[in-house]
């Protein structure tokens, strides 16, 4: 039995890393598609590239909002553990 869970979680990381090594080429092909669009909005004077700046903020504040989340949570668990004891 443990032997199979082994071979399952070595099978799953194999593919995990299979897929995170193709990422960087399917976000260079995102990144230049956007790139394109930013660059011929800008030139038109169309708001689309304000647009597009404000979404990349958006999605780089996401993850440190979630960790800020997430540190407060194991702090306040940590400080009622303390407490109580």
């Amino acid at each position: 039995m443990k032997q199979r869970q082994n071979n399952r979680r070595r099978w799953v990381s194999v593919i995990g890393l299979s897929l995170l090594a193709f990422l960087p080429f399917w976000s260079q092909a995102q990144c230049s598609m956007c790139r394109a669009v930013a660059e011929s909005s800008q030139q038109g004077g169309s708001p689309i590239a304000e647009g597009l700046n404000d979404g990349i903020l958006y999605l780089m504040a996401i993850p440190y909002v979630l960790l800020a989340t997430l540190g407060i949570l194991i702090y306040r668990h940590r400080k009622k553990l303390r407490t109580s004891v």
